[in-house]
């Protein structure tokens, strides 16, 4: 398999997971904040995107770290425009959302969780 029909792939899982109706963005992201893939509008900078979100996950990582509290499961930051979603997705990747301010966190988490599986299986 080449590496762009990964990305391929990888880029159908995520546009499957914005027609769900929660996410209006996603990219899978590695742990070290480059692109993997993306499904954004074209208003977003996905590598910045992409570089921040690694960035925030691995603060939020470090905080439990020295706090000795386990580990970050996810991060979830809020806004009025918009609430931002991480998480794992092995210990390579991340997977990131944008969703509207008002989606349903517990359902946004749970399709989530659906397309972490299908990444695993990927990479």
């Amino acid at each position: 398999m080449t590496s762009l029909g990964l990305k391929e792939m990888l880029r159908e899982l995520l546009l499957e997971l914005n027609r769900g109706g929660l996410a209006y963005a996603s990219a899978i992201v590695s742990r070290d904040g480059l692109l993997m893939a993306s499904a954004m509008p074209e208003d977003v900078d996905a590598e910045t995107f992409a570089a921040m979100t690694a960035t925030m996950v691995g603060a939020a990582e470090t905080a439990f770290s020295e706090l000795k509290r386990g580990a970050a499961e996810r991060v979830i930051v809020e806004g009025p425009r918009a609430k931002i979603v991480a998480v794992g997705a092995g210990k390579e990747a991340l997977l990131v959302v944008m969703a509207e301010p008002d989606a349903m966190l517990g359902l946004l988490l749970h399709q989530m969780g659906k397309t972490v599986e299908k990444i695993k299986k990927l990479i």
